[in-house]
């Protein structure tokens, strides 16, 4: 992590002030000061509904170090880093903290999957590296520069994540993240109403691969039709990753143990195979294992020696399994949600014994595809569980398809709580329970009300 001398030697022609500096490190970088810890760095940014600078103060009282303030905010103390514009001051810092570091950077984009590529990739090179990766889900203009500013200088590897609102966000972060090796997990229906079509979808992920040198490599889903034509727009050079033949790394005879986790062949084209297993639950993180060991191969780690970092990997943050009062088991992936990332999750859904209930809600950001992807995937869940529930206006297409289906048991409600209220006393303990929405539909709540005592 940077230190407040770093940071200013970055700004450096930007500050309108001169602050107190040190080299002591930021603890981390906050941009809400409800999460400052002693020792942080806070960014007072303006944004729709509130001003980070009523919150300096607070901050500072809560133990940050320094914040970033605007100059026309009035706020001079020698704590207060002073730039015209700071969220722009931002992302000048981190991208200039880029260029100052030696670690190899991997980029990640795709509709769907992207942390969990991530922690994934993070994990198998930490067993032989040092290696910096993304906080949680900072991906965008303001997340990207904070996990490029976290990066040590002697780390050998960052992993980071990179997910933009638009074509202009896109160019902003991938010139920042200048990524040695990118990974493009896949082209879906996801954020439409921002990005605009498909084809939209596929030229803004596409600025990633084509960002890359030609010393660097592009890990593309060669699965996915879109993904693999990105191979004609990079300088690098191409790895296609996948379940077919024609991939360059690929899994074959994938088994699924529910949340035993997963074992396949990993082969590799004209470089042998082993058989893996791994913790990593659902038949469709083969995808996810091939696109980290893919960087792995790169880092100069064997296949063989692959095996045993593979079979340690932990599961990560997505469909986290936890427990009911009573029990029954709930996968807990209220955090985010679409086509293809739903399809996966009811997937490892029907492979579960013997009651399987599916708690869905809207999934957001479909654009135009909103009808049509809701009323596919009712069909789809149709076939992939015993008791539908679905929450959500936009959900109405995905009860009414699933009972043009022939679900004997599929439900529609209008609030999370109704659907807890519903669930709480029926559940037994032998059941496994799917919660997936798009986060804005809280059913969170539905989950702690489940697992509560």
């Amino acid at each position: 992590m940077i230190s407040s001398r770093d940071l200013c030697r970055l700004l450096s022609g930007l500050l309108r002030n001169r602050p107190d500096t040190s080299d002591e490190p930021f603890a981390e970088i906050v941009v809400d000061s409800r999460e400052v810890v002693p020792g942080a760095l806070f960014v007072a940014l303006r944004g729709e509904h509130a001003d980070g600078h009523q919150f300096v103060d607070d901050a500072l009282q809560r133990g940050a170090s320094a914040a970033i303030v605007s100059a026309d905010s009035g706020l001079q103390s020698q704590r207060h880093i002073v730039v015209d514009d700071p969220l722009s001051a931002l992302q000048e810092a981190g991208r200039r903290w880029r260029g100052d570091v030696s670690a190899q950077v991997v980029g990640i984009t795709g509709s769907v999957g992207k942390t969990t590529v991530r922690e994934a990739t993070y994990q198998l090179l930490a067993q032989q590296f040092r290696v910096h990766q993304s906080p949680r889900n900072f991906n965008g203009d303001i997340g990207l520069p904070i996990a490029l500013l976290g990066i040590d200088r002697d780390d050998e590897w960052a992993v980071i994540e990179i997910g933009p609102y638009s074509e202009e966000e896109m160019a902003l972060l991938v010139s920042s993240a200048r990524a040695d090796v990118c990974i493009v997990t896949n082209v879906g229906p996801t954020h439409l109403e921002r990005f605009g079509s498909m084809d939209d979808t596929e030229r803004i992920k596409g600025l990633l691969p084509a960002s890359l040198s030609a010393g660097g490599l592009a890990i593309l889903n060669g699965d996915d039709e879109r993904v693999r034509r990105m191979a004609a727009v990079t300088d690098a050079e191409v790895l296609m990753y996948g379940f077919g033949e024609s991939n360059d790394l690929r899994a074959a005879d994938v088994s699924a143990n529910g949340f035993e986790g997963i074992a396949f062949r990993l082969q590799q084209r004209g470089g042998g195979a082993v058989e893996v297993e791994t913790p990593l639950v659902g038949a469709h993180q083969a995808m996810t294992v091939l696109a980290a060991s893919a960087v792995g191969l790169r880092a100069g780690i064997s296949l063989d020696e692959l095996v045993p970092i593979l079979a340690c990997l932990e599961p990560g943050s997505r469909l986290a399994r936890r427990r009911a009062a009573n029990g029954a088991v709930v996968v807990d992936d209220a955090y985010n949600a679409a086509p293809l990332s739903m399809r996966a999750a009811l997937d490892l859904l029907a492979d579960c014994q013997p009651r399987r209930i599916a708690l869905l809600g809207d999934m957001r950001e479909l654009g135009s595809e909103e009808r049509t992807a809701h009323a596919a995937l009712g069909r789809y869940a149709a076939e992939r569980c015993d008791w539908l529930i679905a929450v959500g206006e936009r959900s109405r297409d995905l009860i009414e398809a699933a009972r043009e289906a022939g679900h004997p048991q599929a439900c529609w409600l209008a609030e999370p709580e109704q659907a807890a209220d519903i669930l709480r006393p029926v559940i037994a303990p032998s059941d496994t329970v799917l919660v997936k929405a798009s986060h804005a539909m809280h059913l969170e709540r539905v989950v702690e009300r489940l697992c509560a005592p």
